[in-house]
């Protein structure tokens, strides 16, 4: 059985889901990076069909299903697609609210197995707040076709959560993930976070920090006081507010916190080290995990399986080429939606125009009078009619070429190229995306 429900702004929890998660015995949060097969992982376990890409505003709605497994109801949620949950964008935002605070019993955290060290990146920050975490490797068939192998009981070793090998398409694949989803939410074992060791110098503010959050924080549902004094130190006024907001507690009206605040910051400034080289510093450090853990965990028969993607970025992605070639695509694209929609516009609108003669033809039959053929046929009729031929052709074509470059990978590479003109506005190059739809529309 599958449902839908879709929440504004950076609401936690909409009235649907709560009702929904009542009548399930677990609540699963399906996470990860936009184009790992997130959706379709999401869509297989669940029956619904939605559509599988990650447009920006796309997804920052929540879609829920619900799956059985062990004669155990299980509900869904499909959070934001998102690289990182460090609240960058608004789609980050409700991924990390709702990992930290919606209360899932199960964070499964889809990553492409053809590009490991880029995906666990997210999978190190998501640990960092909960144990709770099943790590979904899928595309594992197009990995093998790359010739790359992924030693999955070595990386869940290294991790310290199940970790599953899915082609998300294949349901069969998904049971084996059910599994351990399944044991990872009846297990009743005391919850331990995820460690990452940073710099000795970020690791003694941590320790001076640490004993009064922890102290504040014994009471709530959510105790992960090392988390949170990172997010103290990085100084992010979004993750703290909703920090305080979701725990109800005001974290630096307490004087024992703001104190032991000052004397930690005091620590890093003396270092030279401020919120952004702070924040630059943790990043480093779980992407060079990243590295190191992906070296150690995956193989590689062909050690040129990237080198055409590489050459294809370096034309798609160039300075020189890749905005010339960008706007070529954009014109061929409005150039066959728009001359490409004439005929079956045509065909539409004089196939109205049949019909609203035959529908005047039977109303004056029955001798209805003329303001009535004027509302229903001349006004509603026909401009439903106008409407249908004149938008119906275009998005039919436009829409579906838009898809294709999704396919193929183009997309990204268009909002990489426009990145740099983009946060000049104070926003980044995806946006372009949502831009071109609504030229267009």
């Amino acid at each position: 059985m599958g449902l839908t429900s879709s929440s504004t702004g950076t609401k936690l929890l909409n009235d649907d889901i709560k009702i929904l998660k009542d009548k399930c015995d677990y609540t699963i949060a399906i996470a990860g990076n936009p184009n790992v097969g997130k959706s379709t992982v999401f869509n297989s376990l669940t029956g619904l069909h939605q559509h599988t890409g990650n447009w920006p505003g796309k997804t920052v709605s929540n879609a829920m299903g619900m799956t059985s497994y062990n004669d155990k109801d299980f509900l869904l949620v499909d959070i934001p697609g998102t690289y990182s949950i460090m609240s960058n964008s608004e789609e980050e935002e409700i991924a990390r609210d709702y990992i930290c605070f919606g209360n899932p019993d199960c964070t499964v955290v889809v990553v492409d197995a053809t590009c490991l060290e880029r995906n666990l990146n997210l999978v190190y920050q998501i640990l960092e707040i909960t144990n709770k975490v099943v790590v979904c490797v899928n595309l594992v068939d197009e990995a093998l076709k790359k010739g790359i192998e992924v030693d999955l009981d070595k990386l869940s070793f290294e991790l310290g959560v199940p970790v599953v090998g899915t082609i998300a398409r294949r349901k069969k694949t998904l049971k084996n993930l059910m599994q351990s989803v399944y044991e990872v939410c009846c297990s009743n074992k005391k919850e331990t976070f995820f460690k990452i060791e940073y710099d000795s110098i970020i690791e003694n503010a941590i320790n001076l920090l640490e004993p009064n959050v922890n102290n504040l924080l014994s009471n709530h549902s959510f105790n992960n006081s090392r988390w949170i004094c990172l997010k103290l130190l990085e100084g992010n006024k979004k993750i703290i507010s909703s920090i305080e907001n979701y725990l109800g507690i005001k974290l630096l009206q307490h004087k024992s916190i703001s104190d032991s605040l000052f004397e930690a910051k005091k620590i890093l400034l003396n270092n030279n080290i401020n919120s952004s080289l702070f924040k630059d510093k943790i990043v480093s450090t779980i992407m060079y995990h990243s590295e190191n853990i992906t070296l150690n965990v995956t193989s590689y028969k062909k050690l040129d399986y990237n080198s055409k993607n590489r050459k294809i970025d370096k034309i798609l992605t160039s300075k020189l080429t890749g905005i010339p070639i960008m706007f070529l695509f954009f014109g061929l694209i409005f150039w066959i939606t728009i001359t490409g929609a004439n005929y079956p516009s045509q065909m539409l609108s004089n196939f109205f125009n049949f019909v609203e003669t035959k529908l005047v033809y039977i109303f004056e039959s029955f001798n209805s009078p003329n303001w009535l053929i004027g509302v229903l046929i001349y006004g509603m009729y026909r401009t439903l009619g106008w409407v249908i031929a004149v938008m119906l052709p275009p998005m039919a074509i436009f829409f579906p070429l838009f898809t294709i470059l999704e396919d193929l990978g183009y997309l990204p590479r268009i909002a990489f190229n426009l990145d740099n003109l983009f946060r000049k506005a104070y926003t980044s190059g995806k946006q372009a995306l949502t831009m071109c739809m609504r030229i267009w529309l």
